[in-house]
């Protein structure tokens, strides 16, 4: 793995694992106008898992085209913190086993990005981890489609950052978003690697 991208030039970038970042998601200005004053939002986390390549890589998802919600978006393993998870990070390595059969002796947690609220009411809590090589993934077909690998240097390049322009509810919102391999990596998902992004630039 390149310098940049040691873990622990990484763990510099982010959150403590023994300190989750309290308060509201880092976007909560955005949800203003979209969920009403006094929205109770639900706990969620997902892994940002970065494969630890030559060049490294993002693992991600694409969700199946029959779910009730999000349906096709490409996406990070995740989703509702159980009871009986202990945290944060065990929700998110139980779900990436859950969605891609993804074993988590392959998974080193790193840290935390900020969290991020969506339009559903959750509140997400993006763990990052490093994903040693060598996995086999065993997709759960009722949830996701495919899995793929998309470079960490895209979501790090500015200039692929592109910006478009949607009406919702009567308001024009800003989307940003990348393409990688004819997908469109957008929403929730884009956001969170542009704020690794914004974290490791901080760092530098």
């Amino acid at each position: 793995m390149t310098e940049p991208f040691a873990p622990a030039a990484l763990r510099a970038a982010l959150h403590a694992l023994d300190r989750p970042p309290p308060g509201e998601g880092w976007n909560r200005a955005q949800l203003a106008d979209v969920l009403p004053a006094g929205t109770r939002f639900a706990a969620a986390a997902v892994l940002v898992g970065i494969v630890d390549r030559e060049e490294p890589t993002i693992l991600l998802t694409r969700r199946t085209e029959t779910l009730a919600t999000h349906a096709g978006q490409v996406s990070f393993p995740g989703g509702r913190i159980d009871p009986g998870d202990r945290d944060a990070i065990a929700a998110a390595l139980r779900e990436a086993d859950e969605e891609i059969g993804l074993a988590a002796h392959h998974v080193e947690p790193l840290g935390y990005l900020d969290p991020f609220e969506t339009i559903s009411a959750f509140r997400v809590l993006p763990v990052v981890a490093m994903v040693r090589p060598g996995f086999e993934l065993l997709l759960n077909p009722a949830e996701v489609a495919e899995a793929f690998e998309a470079p960490l240097s895209l979501f790090l390049d500015h200039s692929a950052q592109r910006v478009q322009y949607i009406d919702y509810r009567g308001l024009r919102r800003e989307i940003h978003e990348f393409e990688f391999g004819g997908r469109r990596i957008w929403g929730a998902t884009a956001s969170m690697l542009i704020n690794l992004r914004e974290r490791l630039e901080r760092c530098r």
